[in-house]
């Protein structure tokens, strides 16, 4: 091999390996790869979601008030900052990796992801000062936590066999998956304590990891000499910036709409995100080194796992946060729970769902190498959607074992779906374009999430939009407020109530506040702020908007099903995506 391209000379080999704990030929060296990679996409994947249920505590912290409408933007960057980024950067900071070495790329991440850890748990200031703080040094940690999930997958796919690929990315990416729902249960937990601790908890295990990564991996993998695309990366980094944060944007109140589509900013953003996004595919066609690889997309296999990818990851991304705002907002305070108490509770019903993923992942893995890949992806997502279903079917006020057993299924299927998925995408990739192939998957699954918030909040948000004033002013009235006060709340965005729910605020309290409570009978000022009240008022109209939701991941996860099963002609997979041999002595 050329110079540049693969290969070390012997001097250069014993020069990379000076110090290493194992050496790149040792049978050993494909598990040390493996669960350094694991930890790397665990840690990256919990910070997404642990700052999700511990945003209570962190704005009583910072003492700013999430709910006030001039607040709502630093709680939708806190919420999606780090998901958007993290979408933004994988697909360079993959290509980066093909061309400067992927464990290079992936140990900088690791450093990144720690010392970010640190400055985030020092927040010195408070209100929207400290809020600032939090989130620009947010999206620095996603830089560290992109280059750890752009490059995870394609070390792991340089280390492996083929014949047991499957699972060692079953492994990872089940440990991603589920790191999202860990973070939940996780953050509940440190909430409770401090909730700088919540920041805290990535400072040992990020230190462990980059001592470990830069101790223990090597650059196995084939690197290619190239240039770095500029005008491509800084369209598409700045086409998806604006698409994203225009529908995160728009799930906001505008000008006396529940929602903000209509806002001129909002719109911008959508239309010049589609046409800078247009204009980067244009230049990636004519660049003769693109940080983007459209040539890849001939390969109708590793298309088809990119769509099923990404309409997977809006699916389960929109799953979760209904999920979240039904047990925080309705069920746990019909059953007894204090609101306060609800976020960490939430992350503790949610579990059944983590099981599933930790027990469908690793074995569909492993079958999917002995088997074949496509039909686990696909019936991962058939089960997915057969879940969507019967949780469709379950009251709102519903018995838990019935749902705990509909989440696990659920669970499993993403973890039946989330290997042989990917799989399928790593392994029809030429060898020197696995750094990229990662980055393209992580950015769909990314991206996915946060379209997922768009999607689902502006479809449940108009469905509450219909019925959910007349509901509240009745409500409200018929509990001795006087007519004008209940108006006025009920004439509040519906995003406003959703937001109270899922961050486990009484929002018929904060709504109302001790003004008028205070005028009220004392019975009627407890019913109000009791723990049945709200709940079995927004019982009806969250359900009616949970069908519609529920019905879209149902057809989601079914389309994304077929996707899984495209297969390449014979001369595609020739001719377009060689998989070279094993080199002797590379472990494999």
């Amino acid at each position: 091999m050329t110079t540049g391209t693969q290969g070390d000379t012997a001097k250069g080999t014993a020069a990379r390996q000076r110090g290493r704990w194992v050496s790149a030929h040792h049978p050993r060296y494909k598990w040390i790869a493996l669960s350094n990679t694991t930890l790397g996409m665990l840690i990256a994947t919990i910070n997404s979601s642990i700052v999700l249920i511990s945003l209570p505590a962190i704005f009583n912290g910072i003492r700013l008030d999430p709910l006030r409408p001039g607040n709502v933007s630093y709680l939708l960057w806190m919420l999606m900052g780090y998901m958007l980024v993290s979408a933004v950067l994988v697909v360079a900071l993959g290509r980066l990796g093909d061309i400067w070495g992927r464990v290079r790329i992936y140990n900088a991440g690791f450093l990144i992801f720690a010392v970010t850890s640190v400055i985030l748990s020092l927040d010195p200031m408070h209100g929207g000062a400290g809020a600032l703080w939090l989130i620009l040094w947010r999206i620095a940690q996603a830089v560290g936590g992109s280059m750890l999930m752009a490059n995870s997958a394609a070390i792991i796919t340089d280390a492996f066999p083929a014949a047991q690929r499957g699972m060692a990315l079953g492994v990872n990416m089940v440990a991603g998956i589920a790191g999202s729902f860990i973070g939940l249960v996780l953050g509940g937990a440190l909430a409770e304590w401090d909730w700088r601790s919540i920041f805290w908890v990535n400072v040992p295990i990020g230190i462990i990891g980059t001592y470990w990564a830069y101790r223990s991996l090597h650059e196995t993998g084939i690197r290619k000499a190239a240039r770095i695309d500029w005008w491509g990366n800084l369209t598409f980094a700045v086409g998806l910036t604006a698409l994203l944060a225009g529908i995160t944007y728009g799930i906001q109140p505008y000008g006396g709409h529940t929602m903000g589509w209509t806002n001129p900013w909002v719109i911008a953003g959508l239309v010049g995100g589609v046409v800078l996004l247009a204009v980067f595919c244009l230049i990636e066609m004519r660049v003769p080194e693109p940080m983007f690889p459209l040539r890849l997309f001939r390969n109708a296999a590793f298309t088809g796992g990119n769509a099923a990818a990404l309409l997977g990851s809006i699916g389960r991304g929109g799953m979760q946060f209904m999920l979240i705002i039904w047990l925080q907002g309705i069920w746990l305070p019909l059953h007894g729970y204090d609101y306060a108490q609800t976020p960490l509770w939430a992350g503790i019903y949610l579990l059944p769902l983590t099981v599933g993923f930790l027990a469908a992942g690793p074995i569909s893995g492993h079958l999917s190498d002995l088997f074949g890949a496509r039909l686990f992806a696909a019936g991962g997502l058939t089960v997915m959607a057969a879940s969507f279903a019967g949780l469709l079917l379950l009251p709102t006020n519903f018995g838990y074992l019935w749902f705990a057993a509909l989440v696990f299924l659920n669970g499993l299927g993403g973890g039946l779906f989330a290997a042989p998925n990917t799989s399928i995408i790593m392994s029809n990739v030429p060898a020197e374009a696995r750094g990229a192939a990662s980055g393209m998957r992580a950015t769909f699954q990314n991206a996915g999430m946060v379209l997922s918030i768009g999607i689902f909040f502006s479809l449940m948000v108009a469905g509450l939009a219909g019925s959910l004033p007349h509901t509240l002013t009745s409500g409200l009235t018929a509990q001795g407020v006087p007519l004008a006060d209940a108006r006025t709340v009920a004439a509040l965005p519906p995003v406003g109530t959703l937001f109270a729910a899922f961050l486990g605020y009484n929002p018929i309290q904060e709504l109302l506040g001790p003004h008028v409570l205070g005028q009220l009978p004392a019975a009627n000022a407890h019913t109000l702020t009791g723990r049945q009240f709200f709940p079995n008022l927004i019982s009806g109209p969250f359900h009616t908007g949970l069908v519609v939701v529920f019905s879209l991941a149902i057809a989601m996860c079914l389309i994304a099903a077929g996707t899984c099963l495209i297969r390449n002609k014979p001369e595609a997979e020739e001719d377009l995506v060689p998989v070279p041999a094993p080199t002797p002595g590379s472990g494999r």
